[in-house]
């Protein structure tokens, strides 16, 4: 029989009929003679309101004490959980990050795993329980409770069973598979079979938030097969993978990215070393760029200035625009202009190494429906383009009408 590992979000466990519902489907695949690993998200809006109780006492709490409080989450849904399958009869224990030896570094809030030691998963597991973990979290060299960031508990999944070696990875969410686009905004969306590492990574870092692309890039790393299914209905989702068995026809998905800001630094001096300058103050303070723009000049002979632009998380615009013009003088520009109303609508394919006009067709569709572009980026399996944030979910309906 098969060691799984699976993964239920909060919308899965969000009050006591879904815990009872997944408890029962956990119980299903554990008599079948399965070993089972399940890791839990916190219930519903929990997390949201621990933020909440915590802005009611301090409104800048310390990120050491929001690990704290926010991994409680996770194990009220692991302690309710294993009630539930109690309930049911069947053997199993729930454990904290730090009981499953989820080492990470110091980086309170937004952890990363170092190592993941899991002796007491496989002890558990030896004795016929059914394991239950808390996700988004872990312990670092200090003993201290610390949080892996959006999409943690999928990170938490992933790892364990790179570290098992289980036969599978399943990810149960409130969608029934990896889509074309996102199916409650985009008419016409549909189902992925299946898609490759590589697209599911881009669609995941361009705002596809089915899986996060932290967990897709472990998963490809270790070669975990994942699965991404319905916790709501039985049937088959779409499975994640190094190769799919036959060419990808143009693209896989569509995926708008709302969360980002747009900064545009005017009139930098056009002489060597200022782009190192202007990046490298941003990556000292983990500022991380996307989409970047540089002009070819301007002035005498298109010659004394330039103007570069590029994309941040929306959370990083207030820093970055900070650091920027603290070091204005060092960085000689005449003024910056920074703006959070604009959005990422970003086509993914695996086929589009092989496939000519896909960016004209894209950039068609966008004509078609009077979307401006702001600015472009391209690599081997993605275009993406700026748009106005009022625009993009007419750009992203426009752009899946024209492929699919």
């Amino acid at each position: 029989m098969a060691l799984i590992v699976q993964k239920y979000g909060g919308s899965s466990v969000a009050d006591a009929e879904c815990i009872e519902r997944v408890a029962w489907r956990i119980a299903e695949s554990y008599t079948e003679g399965h070993d089972m690993v399940v890791v839990l998200s916190a219930q519903g809006d929990t997390t949201d309101d621990l933020i909440a109780k915590a802005n009611e006492i301090n409104e800048k709490p310390s990120k050491r004490e929001m690990d704290m409080l926010l991994s409680t989450g996770e194990q009220m849904s692991v302690a309710l959980m294993a009630m539930a399958l109690e309930k049911i009869g069947l053997p199993v224990v729930s454990l904290t990050g730090w009981q499953i030896g989820m080492q990470t570094d110091d980086n309170y809030g937004s952890a990363k795993i170092k190592k993941v030691t899991a002796s007491r998963i496989k002890t558990e597991l030896d004795r016929r329980r059914i394991v239950l973990v808390a996700g988004f979290q872990g312990v670092n060299r200090y003993d201290d409770i610390t949080t892996l960031g959006r999409g943690g508990s999928d990170t938490t999944a992933v790892a364990i069973a790179a570290n098992l070696n289980a036969d599978v990875c399943q990810i149960f969410t409130d969608v029934d598979g990896v889509y074309t686009s996102d199916p409650r905004k985009i008419q016409g969306a549909h189902k992925l079979d299946e898609i490759t590492y590589d697209e599911m990574l881009e669609l995941a870092s361009l705002g596809a938030q089915v899986l996060h692309n932290r967990a897709v890039e472990m998963a490809k790393l270790y070669a975990v097969k994942l699965e991404v299914l319905s916790s709501f209905e039985k049937k088959s989702g779409t499975e994640v993978k190094e190769v799919t068995k036959v060419e990808q026809t143009k693209i896989s998905g569509v995926a708008k990215d709302a969360d980002i800001a747009r900064i545009a630094i005017v009139g930098v001096k056009n002489e060597p070393g200022i782009a190192y300058k202007i990046f490298r103050l941003l990556a000292r303070e983990d500022i991380n760029v996307d989409i970047i723009l540089q002009s070819i000049g301007r002035g005498h002979e298109l010659s004394e200035t330039k103007d570069i632009s590029f994309t941040v998380a929306r959370a990083d615009m207030d820093r970055a625009r900070e650091l920027l013009e603290e070091n204005k003088q060092s960085l000689g520009y005449s003024e910056i202009s920074v703006t959070d109303k604009v959005a990422k609508v970003s086509i993914v394919g695996a086929g589009m190494m092989a496939a000519s006009g896909i960016a004209a067709t894209m950039f068609e569709a966008l004509y078609e429906a009077k979307v401006n572009i702001a600015m472009i980026s391209t690599s081997e399996i993605k275009v993406s383009v700026l748009v106005d944030e009022s625009e993009a979910d007419r750009a992203v309906q426009a752009i899946h009408a024209k492929f699919f």
